[in-house]
């Protein structure tokens, strides 16, 4: 089965739905297909994300991830935030979540952002494997703060 990555379309809106409210139960969200399909939509209409989907011949869209640019004022450069990595549960450690994580970063080369960040949940020893694998380096510097607006 070849595996594929490529940005996604707005054709794609359905199958990455879907994916998207799997990621968001992943995080002890509430299944919520219509608030997962106006929040994909949204993005497409205002191309204010980058969404890059992989894909098996016999599957079709098996996972995705999800860039948001950024700027980085030290650095006066742009960045990219990966927000979202998710690789359907039938299709894991099969390679796709590190190519769509290779691919990120070849967008974020070509891109000329000077550097890609993300976040993970402390317990995703999973990702935090795969991350470290592709020479992610864990920051052992800054402590990052949230602040929740709105619920």
């Amino acid at each position: 089965m070849s595996l594929r990555v490529r940005a996604a379309t707005a054709a794609d809106l359905e199958p990455l739905a879907e994916l998207f409210d799997q990621y968001r139960q992943f995080y002890q969200q509430p299944a919520n297909p219509l608030l997962a399909r106006r929040f994909i939509a949204q993005r497409f209409e205002c191309g204010d994300s980058v969404i890059l989907v992989a894909e098996r011949d016999t599957m079709g869209i098996i996972g995705f991830c999800q860039l948001y640019p950024s700027f980085c004022s030290v650095a006066a450069g742009s960045i990219l935030v990966l927000y979202d990595l998710f690789v359907a549960p039938v299709a894991r450690r099969d390679g796709a979540g590190r190519a769509l994580l290779q691919a990120a970063a070849d967008y974020a080369r070509d891109s000329g952002a000077v550097r890609m960040e993300l976040a993970t949940a402390r317990s995703n020893a999973a990702a935090q494997s795969l991350y470290e694998s592709l020479g992610w380096a864990r920051d052992e510097v800054f402590l990052h703060y949230t602040l929740a607006i709105r619920n």
